[in-house]
């Protein structure tokens, strides 16, 4: 058993899906089997069951799981301590609500804990608004979501200002189209069967996902909204379609049913400028990218996201 394989099985029991954890540990889902075969011979116990391409946690692999989640702060704490500078200062970072509410806060409490002499300034936004805070110097870092190609059409200028940038995919987001619990499946946009698209503000990138793959439908309105909460609620009158990462949706224990499509992956992605960062942030870099591939998720309820 070494750390890899313990961080490569925490990514497919987060992802429960090896192709994508693949994507998010930087490997080729053929070694991500292997390791995690490997991993089960060393351990004498199946980890996953396997359902075609769905991988879920045995109850054993739900009992290694806290320990591996352990192993893995405890390696990242272990790092830290033979450093002979500890980090200082005030590190500036800005994130979508949306990663905030349900990704962030198990990286920046393992951060405060090791260096609780550092201050974190979080400033909440747009991605496109948080890249170009970032090229200014006025944020140090940001994380801000970047949809594939296939998923919206290119925008020249705000690739451009990101070739700028160094990027490093952290989280991958499952974004979804909420539907109301009655509505029949739907395999494209042209199957909705409501009045409107509930979203949130327009710099928001999920929306514009959602918007341009609802093109389809032309009857289809767009109803703006100020919460993800709110989205939920527009949803459960029956005539609306929601968008929102799966995450956020397991986050908030919404009390009536509905349905979900899946639209695809979305990453998020940790951008800063080239050798023009304070030395706290290889600190939290550290933590963060430690935190790759786990389930970051809450599993209590949290404040709505606003907007992303």
């Amino acid at each position: 058993m070494d750390l890899s394989s313990i961080e490569i099985f925490l990514a497919v029991a987060s992802d429960r899906s090896v192709t994508k954890a693949a994507k998010a540990v930087g490997r080729v889902p053929s070694n991500v089997t292997t390791r995690i075969q490997q991993l089960e011979e060393d351990l004498g116990v199946s980890l996953f069951s396997r359902d075609g391409k769905k991988m879920t946690l045995t109850r054993e692999g739900e009992t290694f799981l806290a320990y591996a989640n352990r192993l893995t702060a405890l390696a990242l704490e272990a790092r830290q301590a033979v450093r002979p500078v500890a980090p200082s200062g005030t590190l500036r970072v800005g994130t979508m609500e949306s990663t905030a509410a349900s990704r962030l806060p198990a990286a920046l409490s393992q951060f405060n804990q090791m260096w609780p002499d550092v201050s974190l300034s979080l400033t909440l936004g747009a991605s496109r608004d948080l890249s170009r805070s970032v090229l200014a110097g006025a944020l140090d870092c940001a994380l801000i979501a970047r949809p594939p190609k296939a998923m919206l059409d290119e925008e020249p200028d705000f690739d451009a200002e990101l070739k700028m940038l160094e990027m490093e995919p952290v989280f991958v987001e499952d974004l979804l189209i909420v539907l109301p619990s009655g509505h029949p499946s739907i395999k494209s946009a042209a199957d909705l069967r409501v009045g409107s698209l509930a979203v949130l503000e327009p710099g928001c990138i999920y929306r514009r996902i959602a918007e341009s793959w609802a093109q389809k439908s032309s009857a289809l309105q767009t109803t703006e909204l100020g919460s993800y909460h709110a989205i939920l609620a527009s949803v459960a009158t029956g005539n609306a379609a929601g968008v929102m990462p799966r995450s956020v949706l397991d986050l908030m224990h919404w009390p009536t049913r509905v349905q979900t499509y899946q639209l695809g992956p979305v990453d998020t992605l940790l951008v800063y400028r080239k050798n023009d960062c304070p030395s706290v942030f290889n600190a939290f870099h550290e933590v963060l990218i430690a935190m790759k591939g786990r389930d970051t998720r809450l599993t209590t309820n949290w404040p709505a996201p606003a907007f992303t």
